[in-house]
């Protein structure tokens, strides 16, 4: 028995690190290189500091890489079990499913133990200090803060629109002002520049060529266009808090710091703590995940076998599709107070875990 204990973990566990490295190199290349890329050669930010800005994000990415790489790592592996005909082999000798998986199960909880702290200690403060560093970028370097071809909300009272940015230098300058009773104030130019001192929180936008549209001083009510050769607009910089940085989210907080501020806030006669409550739960449905994709993914990786390989990451796909849309769903309602946090975050792991379960005893009973 021991034998085939450590076949079956050396196999799974093989294969769950190498789709943990091919999913989390799949993340970063999807949601980080190219950012970072454009960091360094558009925005001339120091590679150190791209670097650093890259791995604050590991944890945070890990975080939802875990539960996927063992989903996928028990499809593979008990695909590959069924399809050399080891799993039959293991049964035909009188072995039971329970006793095949059990090792497995134990695994997989050290897993969801494992997550759950890189989940609650080490994501949450590696985010923050990913807040707190993009503050300090925004601060020494704006344009680094400025992206081309979106529109940015990031200062107060503006919304601007920068078809093209070239370092320090702004192409196509689109900046607006919505005034509540008012007519929306447009500012256009051509060409654009930042300017800043270093340590202010405030930065100026020197416009070229361009238009205004600017208060009639008989009726401010009404705009007039203002044609200019030269325009300076000072922007203050989005800061948060009395330090200069930003000050922490739900997200950015571990169990025991949103459990400290709902008791604060209940002290204070606010029971209206459902968003922190909704992130204490959603730590702990995240970090469960990994037990309910292995329930599902056992009976579905043998009947996925190995020649249908496609078909078993399809189904993962299709699984972590569904999955990650009845979390949301759930997490919405939890933070609007329209359904108890538990069972509102929970709720993908019941049906996912509770499906595996039934299709797992099925299984066992053959």
């Amino acid at each position: 028995m021991k034998i085939l204990r450590d076949h079956i973990l050396r196999e799974f566990l093989g294969t769950f690190c190498s789709a943990l490295v091919s999913l989390l190199f799949i993340f970063l290349l999807g949601r980080g290189l190219v950012q970072m890329a454009d960091l360094i050669f558009n925005k001339d930010l120091d590679a150190m500091l791209v670097a650093r800005l890259l791995a604050l994000t590991l944890p945070f990415l890990l975080t939802f890489v875990i539960p996927m790489a063992v989903l996928v790592a028990t499809l593979l592996t008990f695909g590959r079990l069924s399809s050399e005909n080891e799993f039959n082999a293991m049964r035909a000798s009188g072995v039971g499913l329970t006793r095949i998986t059990t090792p497995l199960f134990a695994a997989v909880m050290v897993i969801c133990l494992g997550s759950f702290l890189i989940t609650d200690k080490v994501a949450t403060t590696s985010h923050y200090e990913y807040r707190k560093l993009l503050t300090r970028i925004g601060l020494t370097n704006p344009a680094a803060a400025l992206e081309e071809g979106t529109f940015i909300k990031k200062f107060d009272n503006f919304v601007i629109f920068i078809y093209e940015i070239e370092g320090n230098r702004l192409k196509g300058v689109r900046i607006y002002q919505p005034q509540p009773g008012k007519p929306t104030r447009t500012i256009v130019a051509e060409q654009g520049e930042l300017i800043w001192q270093p340590g202010s929180n405030v930065i100026m936008i020197r416009l070229v060529h361009g238009t205004s549209d600017e208060p009639d001083p008989k009726d401010p009510s009404r705009l007039y266009k203002l044609n200019f050769k030269t325009y300076d607009l000072p922007l203050n910089m989005p800061i948060e808090g009395s330090t200069g940085m930003p000050g922490k989210k739900p997200k950015n907080m571990t169990v025991k710091e949103l459990s400290d501020e709902i008791r604060r806030l209940g002290q204070d006669g606010i029971k209206a703590t459902y968003p922190l409550s909704a992130e204490i739960h959603n730590k702990i449905a995240m970090s469960c995940s990994s037990l309910a994709f292995l329930l599902i993914g056992i009976p579905l990786g043998v009947r996925a076998r190995r020649s249908e390989r496609s078909i078993g990451l399809g189904i993962s796909l299709v699984l972590m599709t569904l999955y990650w849309l009845l979390l949301i769903g759930g997490k919405t309602l939890a933070q609007k107070g329209m359904a108890p946090p538990f069972l509102s975050l929970q709720f993908s792991n019941f049906i996912v875990g509770g499906a595996g379960l039934a299709l797992f005893f099925r299984l066992a009973g053959r």
